[in-house]
């Protein structure tokens, strides 16, 4: 896993989709609904040749548009529809990567509803000897359709040792009736250095 940017370039190959976010299938009450978690890939082999377009589940796709070493991640049943969601314009200042995997939260009938996605941002304020900035984590937890497809809630990887579950509850309880044109992205749990990076 890396912590610092120097490898950004690297990384940051152009048309490349990658999310990523650590942990195994794990099933999470809600309500009165069963709640459970499926993951895909979205690492280079895994994905359309030339393309930033990688199958996701339930006949979803996972898009990537990249600008300056700064990515947005966008989702939808096309990559025209992905292109057009409110997550396809909603970036972060700092220089920020993603890892290879996707998590995505389904309801009891299979149904995804939430994804939770690992993002490394450059801090500035943070170098290794060498005067390069090393990265903040974060996890980010984008609602799906029906309706818009938006980040709901941010979660800082270092400030909660527990930052998974703390996304997973999020996507859970808040993904489904968020409005992305008029709510506000929480930050939830703890708040740390990547969430107000990404501010």
């Amino acid at each position: 896993m890396m912590t610092a940017f120097p490898y950004l370039a690297r990384h940051l190959h152009p048309l490349i989709v990658s999310s990523a976010i650590a942990g195994g299938l794990l099933a999470v009450p809600a309500c009165a609904e069963t709640v459970s978690s499926a993951y895909t890939s979205t690492a280079e082999k895994d994905c359309r040749a030339n393309a930033t377009i990688c199958k996701g589940i339930d006949g979803l796709i996972v898009l990537v548009q990249e600008d300056d070493l700064r990515r947005t991640v966008s989702i939808g049943r096309t990559a025209k529809q992905a292109e057009k969601e409110p997550a396809a314009n909603h970036w972060f200042g700092p220089f920020n990567f993603t890892a290879d995997t996707i998590e995505w939260r389904r309801d009891g009938a299979g149904k995804p509803f939430a994804t939770i996605q690992r993002w490394y941002i450059a801090d500035n304020n943070d170098t290794d000897k060498d005067g390069r900035p090393r990265s903040a984590q974060m996890l980010v937890v984008t609602r799906l359709p029906p309706g818009a497809v938006c980040h709901v809630a941010y979660v800082d990887v270092k400030a909660n040792p527990n930052a998974n579950d703390v996304a997973r509850d999020a996507a859970d309880r808040l993904a489904k009736t968020f409005d992305c044109a008029k709510d506000k992205v929480s930050i939830v749990g703890n708040n740390g250095r990547a969430t107000t990076l990404a501010r």
